[in-house]
Formats: C-alpha cells, sequence, structure tokens
C-alpha cells in the first residue's frame, strides 16, 4: 500500500507535470506485483508454517497489522481505477477495483472487529504499551469509504449507489470515531511516558493515515452526496467535506509537525531500519490525497502548493523505504525474528 498510495497521489494532485501517467502507472505495476507476490508468500507460509501463523494474532506486537493486507488491496485497486486504466482499460480496471475492493473492504471490517476484540480480551495492554499502530485495524473501513466513492459512478442509478454511498459514510464512522479515541490514548502515552524505544518512532506517522484518508473520504463522498441524496442532506454532506475537512488537516499538520520533530530527535541517537519505515509513506501519501482534494473543491492555490510539498515528501519517503526493504530483503536482515515488546498476551 506504501507503493500503491504514490499511483493513486500522482493521479489525483490537483498540479499536472510532465511524465505525471507514466510514473502513476509504474508505481501502480510495483504495487500491484508486490500485492501478488506477497499474497502468495503469505499463502505459503500459512500452509508450511500454519502455527506460526496463527500465533500472530495472539502477539499483541504483531496482531494489529493485520489491518494492513485490506489497505494493501485498496489501495492497488483504487489504482487500477485511477492509473492502471491506462495500461489495461476502463472496463479491466473496473473490474479489478470492484473485486479487490470487496475483498479489501470485507477483510478490513473482519480486522476492525478482531483485533480490538483480542486487543480488550487477550492481550494483555497498558498505556505505556499504546503505539501508532493500534491504528492500523482501524484505518481499513476508512480506506474503503475513501476508494469506494470512486466506484459510485459505476453502479446502477438508483438503490445501488445509495446502498453504497451510505455504506461508505458509515465506515467513515466507524473508523474516525475508533481512531480519535486511539489518538487520545497515544497523544496521553506520549505525554507520560515519553516517545518510547527508536524503532516505535516512525508508527507515529501512522496518525496521519486515518486523518489524511477522512479529509479524502469526506471530499469524495460529498462530491457524490448531491447526485444521490435529496436537499438538504446531499448539499449539507457535500459541505462536510469542507466543514470537517479544513479543521481535519489543521490538527493533521500540528500532528505532522510532532511526528516529525520526535522523528529527527531519535534520528540523532539512532534510527535502526526495520519495516515500520513504510508508516513514512501511505500516512504521508493520504495527506496528499486529502489536500489536493480540498485545493480541487476550494481552488485554493496554497493547498494545492502544499499538495505538492507532500507529495516530494512521499516520493522521497517511498524511494527510501523501497531501497532499504530491498537491501534488507536481499542481505537477510529482514527476515530474521521480530524483537518481542513488553506487551503479553493472557
Amino acid at each position: 500500500m506504501g507503493t500503491g498510495i504514490v499511483a493513486v497521489a500522482t493521479m489525483l494532485l490537483p498540479v499536472r507535470f510532465a511524465g505525471r501517467e507514466p510514473l502513476a502507472v509504474v508505481a501502480w505495476v510495483i504495487a500491484a506485483s508486490l500485492l501478488v507476490l506477497l499474497v502468495a508468500a503469505t499463502a505459503v507460509h500459512w500452509l508450511r508454517y500454519p502455527q506460526a501463523a496463527r500465533g500472530h494474532a495472539r502477539d499483541a506486537a504483531m496482531a494489529p497489522f493485520y489491518g494492513a493486507p485490506p489497505m494493501a488491496l485498496l489501495t492497488v485497486g483504487a489504482g487500477a481505477l485511477l492509473a492502471g486504466r491506462h495500461l489495461i482499460g476502463l472496463h479491466d480496471a473496473v473490474v479489478l477495483d470492484a473485486g479487490l475492493w470487496t475483498a479489501g473492504t470485507l477483510t478490513g471490517l473482519a480486522a476492525a472487529v478482531a483485533i480490538p476484540y483480542l486487543m480488550f480480551t487477550a492481550h494483555d495492554l497498558a498505556l505505556s504499551d499504546t503505539l501508532g499502530s493500534w491504528l492500523m485495524p482501524i484505518v481499513p473501513p476508512m480506506v474503503s469509504a475513501a476508494t469506494g466513492a470512486a466506484l459510485i459512478t459505476h453502479l446502477p442509478a438508483g438503490q445501488p449507489r445509495l446502498d453504497m454511498l451510505l455504506a461508505c459514510y458509515a465506515m467513515f464512522g466507524l473508523s474516525l470515531i475508533a481512531s480519535l479515541a486511539i489518538i487520545t490514548l497515544l497523544w496521553a502515552r506520549l505525554a507520560q511516558h515519553g516517545p518510547g524505544p527508536a524503532r516505535t518512532a516512525p508508527t507515529l506517522w501512522i496518525v496521519l493515515g486515518p486523518l489524511g484518508q477522512s479529509i479524502t473520504a469526506a471530499n469524495l463522498l460529498g462530491a457524490q452526496a448531491p447526485h444521490i441524496l435529496p436537499a438538504p442532506y446531499g448539499p449539507a454532506l457535500r459541505a462536510l467535506s469542507l466543514v470537517y475537512g479544513v479543521p481535519a488537516l489543521g490538527f493533521a499538520l500540528l500532528w505532522l509537525m510532532i511526528a516529525a520533530a520526535i522523528t529527527l530527535s531519535t534520528a540523532r541517537r539512532g534510527l535502526p531500519f526495520s519495516l515500520t519505515w513504510w508508516s513514512f509513506t501511505f500516512p504521508v501519501g493520504t495527506m496528499v490525497t486529502g489536500t489536493a482534494e480540498l485545493a480541487l473543491h476550494t481552488n485554493s492555490h496554497a493547498l494545492s502548493g502544499l499538495s505538492v510539498a507532500l507529495f516530494a515528501l512521499l516520493l522521497i519517503a517511498s524511494a527510501t523505504a523501497l531501497a532499504t526493504t530491498t537491501r534488507g530483503a536481499l542481505t537477510g536482515g529482514l527476515l530474521l525474528a521480530p524483537i518481542s515488546t513488553p506487551a503479553t498476551v493472557h
């Protein structure tokens, strides 16, 4: 999803530039290829090491990352409709996106229920254990809400479009309210216990994911609402895209500055590479799409410039994460067992 968001963000930028479509297509092809490879690798892992695979759900540190596969499916699907259609055609892109959206939404909703349930009943957690990764299993429904908006126009008019719009708004609320609860816990943990180990610093950037994606979803769904719902509801939801989006962007930028300051401070003491470095990519990408949609709907040159600046940050972060991950995979460092955390399981 960290690579797929580059394709999505590239196509949603309010500023056109030379090589835009080729860049988006290349990013989407890489993301789609990685998705196929990792799905195959996961299937092999479950077949050969079922006990270890099942153990991930019982591990308080690993369990939240069950939210990543649904978001990968959703992001690659959205990329197919935005960028992949230039390669495979619009019809095939819609079919592919619909399939990936359905699979990603179902698995995302399952993760949003199952992982918090395990956290509440099986994992022995304290406030000091709170990490940005706790957001991972509850963000997928927000991604479904944002990416589902693009599929609405490809559905038959009437009840199918209405049901899709309402379902997306329900998932928007599901994810947003749960995210706010976890962000509050994370703020409290930072205030009382500090940033924590260096390897967890990148997870602070995950907070930008639900914030940026919620702004994106509010704007994309708001653009569809007046065509589906009667007044005053349709226009009200259209207005919500700005009434909610601009204040949420303000808080997201505040968190971006805090996360960047903590990350830079940690890097001076040593920031070891791990897969958490991908936390610098997808969340920043959602900030790009959210800001780009706000710029589109307000015609704000300042927001357009901000979306371009965030896009540049996304490209740097994605290139760094991809290069270091490739190097780690080739040298074998990423194949070592993960370091356990203090959180345990009953």
